[in-house]
């Protein structure tokens, strides 16, 4: 707990922060990026033998935008005296602000596609190169591992299995509207499974080590945390949250060459939004090109189409790249895990530790103990990324 007196002392920090936790609250934007018809558009796609340009629909928007942009702009942020803070809280605004934007423009073609790159940018030359690097590694994890056959009802009893090995609580929930086959909703603490999809042994493993061992893990890390900006998330939190969970798959040695070039297949799609792709010739790139099977295509298709042109998915592999680099030069990993936290504010956060403003990670990725599952063959593609 933190003492009323510190409280006190940054009273204006601890003000701005609440302030901004009560307007974010509204906009997370995994809550409005996924389509509600999702099924019937994927029967009309395939009958149409890929030819129709699937017309999605969305959730309704629950905010006034511009009375949101109004309200982020207006906190005194002249207050807050630790420079340091002050500009990471200025481009938490900025970073805010431009969620809103994404989510205001959803469904509403290249305009949303452009806010999605302000956001989460777009994959560059050396992110393309390393994608089609691993491509072209010949795949060999056809085992038995990676059949599915697994339901989601079951896939909700290995879940709970599996996350008794941390003392948070949290709540699993089917449904039919999400792109993943899984998916961390921060704020209502809930594990979301897709109701149709069948599971491979090899994913659910995959599955638990990203999702709960990582995003779980980080979330109640976050609750932890005198600053509601652990919760709401540091300014490019997606490239390195995301790294954190694919390491995570990495190091329980449940990462595949297969899951690799999944990664890499998402760089190439949302490139092709640059080009001006249309959802339809993303589908057939992957799926002629590069012989993807039908529904992996139009899965990897329809999460960087959806809204638009949504360009988030390019920043699992420069994620993991990043987080790989870090934590083989005997980085600190706490640091990443106190939160939604980013590589890059990391120095920031050792600032509020030490002002007293922050606490060390209360919960710790058990696969990242595991010193002993490095795998020869993906160390070598790893290091090999430029």
């Amino acid at each position: 707990m933190i003492s009323e007196k510190l409280i006190e002392k940054h009273q204006s920090l601890f003000d701005i922060d609440a302030n901004l936790n009560r307007l974010v609250k509204k906009i997370e934007l995994l809550n409005y990026i996924n389509p509600l018809n999702i099924e019937s558009e994927k029967k009309q796609f395939y009958a149409s033998k890929f030819n129709y340009e699937p017309q999605f629909k969305y959730p309704k928007i629950k905010f006034n935008g511009f009375k949101l942009h109004r309200l982020f702009y207006s906190q005194r942020l002249e207050r807050i005296q630790e420079e340091q803070i002050r500009l990471l809280y200025e481009d938490i605004i900025y970073e805010y602000s431009g969620l809103i934007e994404c989510i205001e423009t959803i469904n509403q073609g290249r305009k949303f596609y452009f806010n999605s790159l302000k956001s989460f940018g777009t994959p560059t030359e050396k992110d393309l190169d390393n994608a089609k690097f691993i491509l072209r590694f010949e795949d060999a994890d056809f085992s038995q591992d990676m059949q599915p056959l697994y339901t989601a009802q079951e896939a909700v009893a290995y879940f709970e299995s599996f996350s008794k090995r941390y003392d948070f609580k949290f709540h699993i929930k089917l449904s039919t509207n999400i792109s993943a086959a899984a998916m961390v909703q921060n704020n209502a603490q809930t594990l979301l499974l897709r109701k149709n999809h069948k599971f491979s042994k090899n994913q659910l493993q995959v599955l638990a080590n990203h999702e709960i061992g990582v995003h779980m893990v980080t979330t109640f890390n976050a609750v932890n945390q005198p600053l509601q900006i652990f919760s709401n998330g540091f300014p490019n939190n997606v490239e390195t949250q995301e790294g954190l969970a694919v390491y995570s798959e990495y190091m329980s040695g449940c990462l595949t060459l297969n899951r690799l070039k999944e990664l890499s297949y998402r760089v190439i799609a949302v490139d092709s939004l640059i080009k001006g792709y249309s959802f339809s010739d993303t589908f057939d790139l992957l799926y002629n090109q590069y012989k993807l099977e039908k529904d992996k295509a139009f899965a990897i298709t329809l999460r960087v189409h959806r809204g638009g042109g949504f360009t988030k998915d390019h920043l699992y592999l420069s994620g993991l790249q990043k987080v790989y680099q870090y934590a083989k030069q005997d980085n600190d990993l706490d640091v990443i895990l106190t939160g939604k936290s980013s590589l890059e504010y990391k120095d920031a956060i050792y600032k509020l530790q030490d002002m007293g403003l922050a606490n060390t990670s209360k919960y710790y990725t058990d696969a990242y103990l595991l010193k002993d599952a490095f795998n020869k063959d993906l160390d070598f593609i790893l290091n090999s990324l430029k």
